[in-house]
């Protein structure tokens, strides 16, 4: 009791608890703390090196003494901090009750930080450990930005992400004069990862966002069709087409045929809480129209909506957001 450590003052390491365990029934009436179970089982597990964030530190002492008292093999520990993102808990105690109160959909959802939620988002294993080793081992509190971690996965995911176009919020182009009903655009601007043929016809998507300061006479870039001129947006978009020349100074729009597209939502993660507030826009849903070569890639797959961002297809109808 007269220890510096407040930690050996008497420490518990069982406990004797009368109730019924749900899965063990009556059999034991004596459990073993995690102080006294987990020196034991690093010890006989064979474990070299024990790490423990360092809330754990003054428990060493406690963790040596029992392998002490029954002459047990004692491994190597270290300490490190807990590594969290601004905005982002890691705490199991904060994050079970968002869970239980469903303000998030499980421990999978893509604005938590876990493996799980990592994984749906579209963050590869590679980038995880490429992350945390630039991080280094501290025991200085750590709160990454998570732009440190996208940095890292967005150059793994990019040679092997096929880009796609997408338009929200679409609105209606007429192209008249086109050469042909039929473009080949390649799957990826510099991997060979094969090409794909779209049928078009006078008709077209195009994002309202790209129409706002378009007027009679502005000349735009479609890609992988070839220049237009505006004729009249009175009604709906009405255009010619001009030719295929690379203009520099002309917007470039990505597009989906009016004849030929698919109906997607993404999902956008974003902060989960600003400071110590549970952020109640942390997850916007998008509702978009994309090619329907989506429809063909595999689940799980990663796609680079062209002008928009890294995404991972979860489901022919859902689609979440990975990064720009």
């Amino acid at each position: 009791m007269k220890s510096e450590n407040t930690v050996m003052r008497d420490p518990v390491l069982f406990r004797i608890i009368e109730g019924k365990h749900p899965l063990l029934g009556d059999r034991y009436r004596v459990w073993p703390s995690y102080d006294f179970a987990v020196a034991i089982e690093d010890s006989i597990d064979g474990v070299t090196h024990a790490f423990r964030t360092k809330e754990y530190e003054l428990r060493n002492e406690l963790y040596y003494a029992i392998l002490e008292a029954l002459k047990l093999r004692k491994p190597a520990m270290l300490e490190f901090s807990r590594l969290e993102f601004k905005g982002m808990p890691v705490s199991k105690r904060v994050l079970k009750p968002l869970i239980e109160s469903g303000k998030v959909s499980w421990y999978d959802d893509p604005r938590l930080p876990t493996l799980e939620a990592l994984k749906r988002r579209g963050i590869t294993p590679e980038a995880i450990r490429k992350f945390v080793l630039s991080l280094g081992f501290t025991k200085a509190d750590t709160l990454a930005p998570f732009d440190v971690l996208e940095s890292f996965n967005r150059k793994i995911v990019d040679e092997q992400s096929i880009r796609l176009f997408m338009v929200k919020n679409p609105k209606h182009l007429v192209v008249t004069n086109l050469p042909s009903h039929t473009v080949t655009i390649p799957n990826h601007p510099t991997k060979d990862l094969g090409k794909r043929d779209i049928a078009i016809d006078e008709n077209f998507y195009i994002s309202s966002d790209d129409t706002n300061d378009l007027k009679p006479g502005s000349k735009i870039r479609l890609m992988g069709v070839g220049n237009v001129e505006i004729k009249d947006i009175s009604d709906h978009l009405t255009s010619e087409y001009v030719g295929d020349k690379l203009v520099e100074n002309y917007p470039k729009v990505q597009w989906v045929s009016q004849k030929n597209f698919h109906k997607l939502k993404i999902q956008i993660p974003k902060i989960l809480f600003i400071d110590d507030n549970f952020n109640e826009d942390s997850l916007e849903e998008l509702e978009v129209f994309v090619e329907p070569h989506y429809i063909d890639l595999k689940e799980g797959s990663e796609i680079q909506f062209v002008r928009f961002g890294y995404c991972r297809k979860e489901s022919p109808s859902l689609a979440i957001f990975t990064h720009k």
